[in-house]
């Protein structure tokens, strides 16, 4: 074989395997462009709980749609994972990759929590996200949630919650003494000084608890939900609002998983959270109007002179 055909040889098959390379790093290109990430949610919620858990729905929809596919998430309810308040360990210890529930269960394990789902007396819930996208809200929850190894995102508006559900009329600082009521966040301290006990139970759980009088009162949300959970049907006494101006939920992901996804899937997932949080928002103010009436008719509507004292 002549020199010139030895050097043709070689140029062809450097030729080949040069293209060998570049072929395959598109094929490994296209592969990660393709991978389709899988996430579990838990909720606080039992299986589609109207407005809390269409806001799962709605941001889990939107992820896949805008990721192509590429972004999956299961939601799994409470009565999937049996844990409703367990939500905060789940996600932080990895057995979850999201969580939707709301900051200020989580007072018991870290106090700083209370100040992202609303405060007595505190933001309404433009305010509200004013303060987290424009005055530093963000960043101070990251302050809050990193260490243990999480991040939380708002999750959606109650708007003003009511005050509550009582068996008996409330006239006097003397009618709280004892009183037994479900009542989360800040607004349970406050009840507490006054003599009542405070306690958090789970959204599948209040009804009967209502029921069997093992509480004597509860606050959940507003007409927008309180109506179709039956409270009208077994207290009497429908309360106006002071302890939860604009109560936000959360979105809540392991810090592991979120850094584990590529940058496009990381704002298309923020993307969702935002803007699921909003429409949640503006659909639990629609449901409220829409069920107000209907409160008139079979509950009594009385302002609470106890809650100026």
């Amino acid at each position: 074989m002549s020199l010139i055909s030895n050097s043709l040889t070689r140029v062809f098959k450097n030729v080949a395997v040069t293209a060998a390379a570049c072929l395959a790093l598109v094929a490994t290109g296209a592969t990660a462009a393709d991978k389709v990430y899988r996430l579990k949610l838990a909720e606080t919620w039992g299986p589609n709980f109207p407005v809390f858990g269409d806001a799962t729905k709605n941001m889990a929809a939107m992820a896949e749609k805008m990721s192509n596919g590429r972004l999956q998430i299961r939601i799994d309810s409470a009565n999937k994972h049996k844990a409703p308040l367990g939500v905060f360990d789940m996600v932080k210890s990895g057995q979850y990759d999201m969580g939707h529930s709301g900051s200020y269960y989580w007072k018991g394990k870290v106090p700083n929590t209370l100040y992202f789902t609303s405060m007595p007396f505190g933001m309404t819930p433009a305010e509200q996200y004013a303060w987290f996208y424009h005055g530093g809200g963000m960043e101070l929850m990251e302050q809050v949630y990193s260490p243990h190894n999480l991040m939380s995102f708002p999750g959606g508006n109650t708007d003003i919650q009511m005050g509550g559900w009582f068996q008996k009329e409330i006239n006097s600082v003397e009618d709280l003494q004892g009183l037994k009521m479900r009542i989360p966040g800040f607004a349970g301290e406050i009840l507490a000084e006054l003599g009542a006990k405070p306690t958090n139970i789970a959204p599948g759980e209040l009804y009967t608890s209502l029921e069997r009088r093992t509480i004597d009162a509860l606050e959940w949300v507003g007409p927008s939900l309180d109506l179709r959970m039956g409270f009208h049907k077994i207290a009497p006494y429908y309360y106006t609002g002071w302890h939860e101006p604009g109560s936000e939920l959360q979105f809540l992901v392991n810090k592991r998983t979120w850094n584990k996804l590529p940058e496009d899937l990381q704002e298309i997932l923020r993307v969702a959270m935002r803007t699921a949080a909003y429409d949640m928002y503006t659909q639990a103010t629609h449901e409220s109007g829409k069920n107000w009436v209907s409160t008139v008719s079979y509950t009594h509507l009385t302002l609470p002179t106890i809650y100026s004292v």
